[in-house]
């Protein structure tokens, strides 16, 4: 059974894990603003990806935060490692 991770997936994890900045609209278009503008440093970035390996079942390896900087990007990330573990 693929599932699928989308953009309101990484933001319901971004405000479980470590909230939101107060000028921070996650409702606006995000897709491709940098998560440092969005508020999100790395500490915050690495609990949002333990949380999106954890609940997806997926593992990213040690530069995949690093190197996918905005929403649309990690999304399309996860996406593809999901589609990796089923296999399709």
């Amino acid at each position: 059974m693929a599932q699928e991770f989308t953009i309101e997936d990484l933001k319901r994890i971004l405000l479980e894990g470590a909230g939101a900045d107060e000028g921070v609209d996650l409702d606006s278009d995000i897709l491709d603003t940098d998560f440092e503008e969005l508020g999100y440093e790395s500490l915050a970035l690495l609990e949002t990806g333990g949380r999106i390996e954890r609940e997806y079942g997926i593992s990213f390896d040690d530069d995949t935060l690093a190197e996918n900087r905005t929403p649309r990007a990690l999304v399309a990330t996860v996406n593809a490692l999901l589609k990796d573990a089923v296999g399709v």
